[in-house]
């Protein structure tokens, strides 16, 4: 394959994440207002359009500070690292030309998601800061929760489509929906999704109410751009996710779009609507009603396959 056009494809994506991540932050401002009775960003340019451009230039502009005790070269290159991962998980995007749609897709999705706890916990060790690091410790212990889970429910449509391709997915149900098939398992995988992208009401990293904004309060400027931008091409890639594995996975129709969008509606949403868990509870959660769950459709599923094959 011509390496110029694998670069461009790169590029282009690359650029397509962040406007995207640009006009979700908009968004999320947006629906937030209207569900506080209140009104959002209005004010810059045409109904606030350019406010997401006029704050990300505020954010590098802005001083950088770092604590003197902190472990400056940890510290300084965590937000890059969190950004990194969160834009090469989107490598596996199932493109028409099969740019980078390789046969292991899905592994790389799980290894990519399993490395995103780092860059947090390191953020939060290396601030030298009490409350940076209980952010970063408890998303560790959160990461361990709910990713076990998280791989189960996944591997039951692994075992009906029988390989690691996002494009299998797209020909498993053209027929019909996985959400049809397994409701519980796409409502799991939503809420292990939100656990995953550290958003309400799994946000115990960012507790700010008890942790002074946890694992990122010593980032200002630059650092906080780059964790905050990390945040939300996770949570357009778990709603794409969310869109190929259950939704019908079409990206060559703006219906696809329109089922991501409203996929990355659904997160802000929730946000607007439900508190922080109580810590304890999401752990009890993850072990004692996913993991159940999870694990006897794995093996309803497997036990489908085999009839299937008999047959």
């Amino acid at each position: 394959m011509n390496y110029i056009t694998v670069f461009m494809g790169v590029i282009f994506l690359i650029l397509g994440v962040l406007i995207g991540v640009a006009f979700l932050t908009l968004l999320e401002r947006k629906v937030l207002g209207y569900i506080q009775i209140r009104k959002g960003p209005n004010k810059v340019g045409f109904v606030g359009l350019p406010q997401p451009f006029s704050d990300a230039i505020k954010l590098f502009t802005s001083e950088q500070t770092w604590p003197e005790l902190s472990n400056y070269f940890l510290y300084y290159f965590s937000p890059v690292f969190s950004l990194f991962l969160s834009l090469l998980v989107w490598m596996v995007f199932p493109y028409v030309t099969n740019l980078f749609s390789f046969g292991l897709g899905v592994l790389f999705f799980l290894c990519c998601a399993s490395m995103g706890v780092y860059g947090v916990m390191v953020a939060g060790w290396s601030s030298n800061s009490n409350y940076a690091l209980l952010g970063g410790l408890r998303a560790v212990a959160q990461t361990i929760s709910y990713e076990v889970s998280l791989v189960l429910l996944l591997m039951s449509f692994l075992f009906l489509i029988e390989g690691f391709m996002f494009n299998d997915f797209y020909e498993f149900q053209k027929g019909m929906w996985f959400i049809f098939l397994g409701f519980p398992l796409a409502m799991c995988w939503f809420s292990s999704s939100l656990a995953e992208t550290n958003r309400t009401p799994f946000d115990f990293a960012e507790g700010e109410s008890e942790l002074v904004s946890g694992f990122n309060v010593e980032y200002s400027g630059g650092g906080f751009a780059l964790i905050f931008l990390a945040e939300y091409a996770s949570i357009l890639f778990m709603s794409m996710m969310f869109s190929v594995v259950f939704l019908g996975g079409d990206i060559m129709t703006l219906y696809f779009y329109l089922k991501l969008m409203f996929m990355s509606f659904m997160f802000i949403w929730v946000r607007g609507t439900l508190p922080r868990f109580r810590y304890d509870k999401l752990m009890y959660m993850a072990w004692s009603s996913y993991l159940p769950v999870s694990l006897n459709y794995l093996i309803f599923f497997v036990g489908v396959k085999f009839l299937i094959l008999s047959l």
